[in-house]
């Protein structure tokens, strides 16, 4: 029913930057927090950061500063731009999203997207 699309991962030298894009499709009636977390190898998936429709964004400490979360509501997408990469950001990047669909505009789902990879190596 709803699908979510990750893009932006890649290959980044140490400060680099990347911009990862998470664009939901479907039976989408609304769409409230979106978020962004990582899983590197042998570790947790662990947050990164969260916007809801309205409020203030939240980071992970080690992020701050240095990461951008974003949405743009009428094209259903989230962004995180990174700046200032680092080697321990390697990861595989996913986002979260809040949903609720069209044939069930009162229930609030969680979906998430297939990953993609961000390695920050010289």
């Amino acid at each position: 029913q709803v699908q979510l699309v990750e893009s932006g991962g890649g290959l980044v030298q140490p400060g680099g930057s990347l911009r990862l894009a998470c664009a939901a499709s479907g039976m989408i009636f609304g769409i409230g927090t979106m978020g962004w977390y990582r899983q590197a190898p042998g570790k947790e998936r662990e947050l990164v950061a969260t916007i809801p429709r309205l409020g203030t964004t939240n980071y992970a400490d080690s992020v701050k500063g240095r990461f951008t979360i974003s949405r743009d509501n009428a094209k259903n997408t989230g962004y995180l731009q990174m700046n200032s990469l680092k080697p321990e950001d390697t990861a595989v990047y996913y986002c979260n999203t809040m949903v609720a669909t069209i044939d069930s505009p009162t229930t609030w789902r969680a979906y998430w997207g297939q990953g993609t990879q961000v390695t920050v190596s010289s």
